[in-house]
């Protein structure tokens, strides 16, 4: 079993930056590939980005390609997401989820394991 628990959600001036922190405890994260989702008021939850469990490979939505950067630090057991150049349309409640096995995965149904959520709001 792992848990995840994401931290530095905020609130932020549009053009802004934030880093999201997914912290692992439980099982070996480091073996995990991870990714994060978010879900907007009345949207649909959807991808925003995904990489493997030695980091080497990521993969981004093109909504945030250019602007947010998926990366992990196995020895502390956490994965980020740091957010660059934010919009109002960024603003969600943000979350990181991981996969006991290889792999890129973009479907929230691929992950068996999700955190609680950290809210990201991006103001005008």
């Amino acid at each position: 079993q792992v848990q995840l628990v994401e931290s530095g959600g905020g609130l932020v001036q549009a053009g802004g930056s934030l880093r999201l922190s997914c912290a692992a405890s439980g099982r070996t994260f480091s073996n995990y590939p991870m990714g994060w989702f978010r879900q907007a008021p009345g949207k649909e939850r959807e991808f925003v980005a995904a990489m493997n469990w030695s980091g080497g490979g990521t993969y981004y939505s093109d909504s945030v390609k250019g602007r947010f950067t998926i990366f992990r630090d196995n020895a502390k057991n956490t994965g980020y997401l740091q957010m660059n150049s934010l919009k109002p349309e960024d603003t969600a409640v943000y979350y990181c989820a991981a996969v006991p096995r290889s792999g890129l995965f973009r479907l929230w149904d691929d992950y068996n394991y999700w955190g609680q959520g950290t809210q990201v709001t991006v103001s005008s």
